[in-house]
C-alpha cells in the first residue's frame, strides 16, 4: 500500500495552490496556538479553495470537544488530530458527536510509549495514532525529529511526523513502518510553505 502524505500547517491561499498541485492524501489546518494557527473562519476559506480529493485536517490542543464537531459538521475539517492530553474518554465523546477520523498524537521522547496505552486509545475510537517529537512542552510541533526506534511494534496504521523534510524521509520510512507521514516545516523556507519542497517531497513519497 502507498504511503500517505500530509502536509500541515497551510495558512495562505497559494498554500492551497501548492498542495492542490502536489496532491496529498491530506491537508492539516493548525487550531491550537501556534505560528501557523488559523481560525476557523480562515479554515473555512482555504478548505474552499482545497481539491475535494485531499482531506482536511483540524489540528488540536485540549479543545473542547464541542466546538471541535462543529468544525467537523460544518464540512470545514474532515479528520481530526489531537495533540494534547487527551483522555480516551475524550476521544470517545469526539467521535459521538463527530463521527470523524481521528487521529491521537503520541510523543515517545524518552521514553517507551505503552502498549496498553494506544490499545486503549484504539478501543475508544481512536483511527489513527501519530508518533512525534514532544519538545518541552509535550505537544510536538517543534519541527525535530526523535529516535524512532521508540516506536513500539503494533498493529495500528500510525503517522510519522517530527521534523521530516527531503533530507530524512527516505530513512524514516525505511526505520520505521509508518501508514503515512507528516510534513509541516520541512515543507517550507523561511517559515513560509515553499511550492518546489511540497511538490518534491509529495514525488518522493509517492515513488518509495
Amino acid at each position: 500500500m502507498a504511503v500517505k502524505i500530509k502536509i500541515c500547517g497551510l495558512t495562505r491561499d497559494c498554500d492551497i495552490d501548492y498542495v492542490n498541485e502536489a496532491g496529498p492524501d491530506y491537508a492539516g489546518f493548525v487550531f491550537a496556538k501556534s505560528r501557523r494557527q488559523v481560525s476557523a473562519e480562515q479554515a473555512g476559506r482555504l478548505r474552499k479553495r482545497l481539491d475535494p480529493g485531499i482531506r482536511a485536517v483540524g489540528v488540536f490542543v485540549d479543545e473542547e470537544p464541542e466546538y471541535v464537531a462543529v468544525l467537523v459538521r460544518a464540512g470545514i475539517i474532515d479528520a481530526v488530530q489531537l495533540h494534547g492530553g487527551e483522555s480516551m474518554d475524550y476521544v470517545r465523546t469526539l467521535k459521538a458527536q463527530a463521527g470523524c477520523t481521528v487521529i491521537k498524537a503520541m510523543h515517545p521522547d524518552g521514553r517507551t510509549v505503552l502498549r496498553r496505552e494506544l490499545d486503549g486509545y484504539a478501543a475508544a475510537g481512536a483511527d489513527f495514532f501519530l508518533f512525534d517529537s514532544g519538545g518541552s512542552a509535550g505537544m510536538g510541533g517543534t519541527g525535530q525529529t526523535f529516535d524512532w526506534g521508540l516506536i513500539p511494534e503494533i498493529p495500528y496504521s500510525y503517522f510519522l511526523a517530527g521534523g521530516l523534510d527531503l533530507k530524512n524521509i527516505g530513512k524514516a520510512l525505511a526505520a520505521a513502518p509508518a501508514w503515512g507521514l507528516d510534513v509541516s516545516s520541512g515543507a517550507e523556507t523561511g517559515g513560509v510553505k515553499d511550492r518546489d519542497k511540497i511538490l518534491e517531497i509529495v514525488r518522493r513519497v509517492r515513488n518509495v
